[in-house]
């Protein structure tokens, strides 16, 4: 039997035609179709497959946070902290999305605009759903970003959903509460369409989470899971801020506002907040402070 005929045999009877089983699968003629460039620079292409590419990743990163959240909601810690590690290596080629446009210049990026604009008119990836829904997830909850899917009323009662419903960081709260952990009502019974408020008793949770090695260990690991969630999203923030400076440099950009002044405020929206503000009490001090030694050596501090 000749090679022809045994890679024959490995297709299905019923398999499209002109088709194989891996472009069928994973829809790759469609996939290819969905670049539509309109101006004549080199680099529009490149700009659009980094953003499709992100779509994707934000997408498979909201899906497995609602994986998470269930998990945690059945008690599922485990399962909720192997879920969330696949989100941490979800960030990391979404990150390097960055880097296929990372050498465009003012007058690149200028000039593919200029053609973009007049077709589609002037927006930004930060007012997509996808990046939206799953900020939302990630416990940042600003209903004011909804008037931007206004013109998409199905993404609009999406968002508005997700808006009101418990972010992650919710669960992984209410979880703790349920571990008999003194997680205040305040923190759980609450609107979760409004920004969260940090509550030093939560702070006190996450010490006592911490507060010997061999205790909590699973929760331990759910804390450093979260902290590597939440640096993989400041770190896409800042290539984010940096590609801006680099690009557009102060120019208005986003809906009149100079892009640089936007963005730099969200570099402080920091998911998951009491998590990192109780590092400051993780962990016994040492005993006697080096820095604090000094300043009590001080000349004019009274001592001898």
């Amino acid at each position: 039997m000749n090679d022809t005929v045994k890679s024959a045999s490995l297709a299905p009877a019923n398999a499209p035609a002109g088709r194989t089983p891996y472009s069928d699968w994973l829809q790759t003629d469609l996939l290819h179709s969905l670049q539509h460039p309109v101006s004549d620079h080199p680099g529009e292409y490149a700009w659009i497959v980094s953003a499709q590419v992100s779509e994707l990743y934000w997408m498979l990163i909201i899906r497995e946070i609602q994986a998470a959240q269930a998990q945690l909601r059945a008690d599922d810690l485990a399962g909720a902290c192997r879920t969330l590690r696949r989100v941490v290596a979800h960030q990391e080629p979404l990150n390097a999305t960055w880097r296929s446009i990372a050498w465009m210049t003012p007058v690149d990026l200028l000039a593919i605009l200029s053609c973009v604009g007049p077709r589609y008119g002037k927006d930004t990836a930060l007012q997509g759903w996808t990046f939206r829904q799953m900020v939302y997830l990630l416990g940042i909850k600003q209903g004011e970003h909804l008037q931007h899917f206004l013109p998409q009323p199905q993404r609009w009662q999406q968002l508005s959903t997700a808006l009101a419903q418990p972010s992650l960081y919710d669960d992984v709260l209410a979880h703790l509460g349920r571990q008999s952990f003194a997680v205040p009502v305040t923190a759980l019974d609450r609107d979760f369409g409004v920004p969260y408020t940090p509550d030093q008793a939560v702070e006190k949770v996450w010490r006592e989470v911490y507060a010997a090695p061999d205790r909590h260990r699973e929760l331990q690991q759910l804390g450093e899971t979260l902290a590597d969630i939440a640096e993989g999203f400041c770190a896409w923030k800042h290539l984010h801020l940096m590609a801006t400076r680099r690009t557009f440099g102060a120019r208005p950009a986003y809906f009149g506002t100079e892009g640089i002044a936007w963005l730099l405020p969200t570099m402080n929206e920091i998911p998951f907040p009491e998590l990192w503000s109780a590092r400051g009490f993780i962990g016994d001090a040492p005993a006697v402070c080096p820095h604090a030694s000094r300043q009590q050596h001080a000349p004019g501090n009274g001592t001898t």
